[in-house]
């Protein structure tokens, strides 16, 4: 038995949500979806029990750590969707290198495939949850529980991940809208963005106290007679150094959202003709972003775990320097008083982050079914073809390559530069946080539309075979 099938087997053994046996209405898949958004945020709300809370302060996630991984430091969702995410992207690495024989179009090997990414996830996860308890530093800084309540802790981290990963599982099947992990990613940005904009909770600075949020912290100053422009730009907190949510901030993500909005419309059109309707001429669309929010995403996952392993090697004084170093250089984005006052870690975050981007844009293009030959051979199947050009899938594969790799190439700079900016600049919900949250909300709007045009008019449900 090979790892594939162990993990499988894993899988397997695991309960499983039933799929519907007829398609679910649109509004009973928005109700559930509703709900599981609504047990993700209890989740993320409830803390664990058995921990030190001085051991919540003792910085093992950053808040660009909490979005990527929907994870929330010191409460149920400690695990968030980190393990599910690293099991799918190492199974997804794996066949499209062709080390795993798998061919994901045939449904066999498509549920063998998602069998073991549920099996790997639950690996992933108890290794996790076992490297948090086991590390006291962690959760508990100042004292060493007993056993008993380590092994507490442990179960509480791996029931919190089970009702995420069920949850994840049963919108996959059609009980919700979309995938879970968009879906819990795009809570945890829509909390922190509307944290920053709207939180009323007061926080001491100095002598005084003043709000969290960016709007209530400019009507309490204005009440209180206190009103300085200047102030409000940038909003840096010597006794908390911290920057807190400030006018720069609010109007690039203002502008930052609007500049997504149009770029995830934007296309590059490919003229085609096709065999089976007497040459009728149209255009094939390509996204402007083309391999979207992927390369952002990839590397701000290798980012995450490079900062949870930084926090677990952080226990261990042989490792502390190494920890420290990993801390310094990865552990959140540089803003502008990092380009002003740390140089050097702007320039190794920075040069890390496009190169990784890039390299993992390129990947996404061969692996994810982007490539030219794989657009070829859509083409062929499809009974289309460019104008004045055999139907040669090498040949079509030759010409796409002309709009396909400088789309890769220019799609991903713009993500990261975008991210990067947002990041720079203070956007509310992080760079990163914004640029998948508006990609995911996208793509919600355009399956919302479709499903409503197919609850509309019926008749085109077996027109396309729904």
């Amino acid at each position: 038995m090979g790892l594939l099938d162990l993990f499988a087997a894993i899988g397997r053994w695991l309960p499983s949500t039933p799929k519907p046996k007829r398609k679910v209405s649109l509004s009973k898949r928005l109700i559930f979806t509703g709900v599981a958004v609504a047990v993700f945020v209890a989740l993320a709300s409830t803390p664990l029990y058995g921990i030190e809370k001085a051991g919540l302060g003792a910085g093992l996630f950053s808040p660009f750590l909490a979005i990527v991984f929907a994870m929330q430091q010191g409460t149920l969702a400690q695990l968030g969707i980190g393990p599910i995410v690293d099991a799918g992207l190492i199974l997804q690495i794996l066949v499209g290198a062709k080390f795993l024989d798998l061919d994901l179009t045939d449904p066999e090997d498509r549920r063998l495939f998602t069998l073991a990414e549920k099996g790997l996830a639950i690996v992933i996860a108890i290794i996790m949850a076992g490297g948090y308890v086991i590390t006291n530093r962690i959760f508990w800084p100042y004292t060493t529980p007993p056993l008993w309540v380590r092994l507490v802790v442990f179960i509480q981290l791996l029931w919190g991940f089970l009702l995420i990963l069920f949850m994840d599982e049963a919108i996959q099947k059609g009980w919700g809208i979309g995938s879970g992990i968009s879906l819990f990613i795009l809570t945890g940005v829509a909390r922190r963005v509307f944290t920053d904009m709207f939180s009323p909770f007061m926080i001491p600075v100095g002598d005084s106290k003043e709000p969290i949020g960016f709007i209530p912290y400019v009507i309490h100053q204005a009440m209180n007679g206190r009103f300085v422009v200047e102030d409000m730009f940038i909003r840096f907190r010597e006794p908390l150094r911290m920057t807190l949510p400030n006018l720069i901030g609010f109007v690039t993500t203002i502008t930052l959202i609007g500049v997504l909005a149009y770029l995830q419309a934007a296309k590059i059109y490919v003229p085609i003709t096709s065999s089976r309707y007497h040459g009728v001429r149209s255009r094939v669309p390509l996204q402007l972003l083309y391999v979207s929010n992927i390369p952002v995403l990839l590397a701000s996952i290798l980012f995450s775990n490079i900062a949870v392993f930084a926090s677990i090697l952080a226990a261990n004084p042989s490792f502390s320097g190494v920890a420290s170093m990993l801390n310094h250089y990865f552990r959140a984005p540089p803003n502008l008083f990092t380009l002003i006052y740390d140089p050097t870690k702007f320039v190794v975050y920075t040069v890390t982050f496009f190169a990784f981007s890039l390299l993992f844009g390129f990947a996404w293009v061969e692996i994810g079914g982007l490539s030219p030959e794989m657009q070829a051979e859509q083409l062929i199947r499809s009974g289309l073809e460019i104008p004045g050009m055999r139907r040669s899938t090498k040949i079509l594969t030759q010409y796409l390559a002309r709009y396909i790799y400088p789309l890769a190439l220019l799609s991903t700079l713009i993500v990261v530069v975008i991210a990067l900016i947002g990041d720079l600049f203070f956007t509310y919900g992080s760079g990163v946080g914004l640029l998948l949250g508006v990609g995911i909300v996208y793509n919600y709007y355009r399956i919302l539309a479709y499903e409503q045009t197919l609850e509309m008019y019926p008749a085109l449900k077996k027109f396309l075979g729904e």
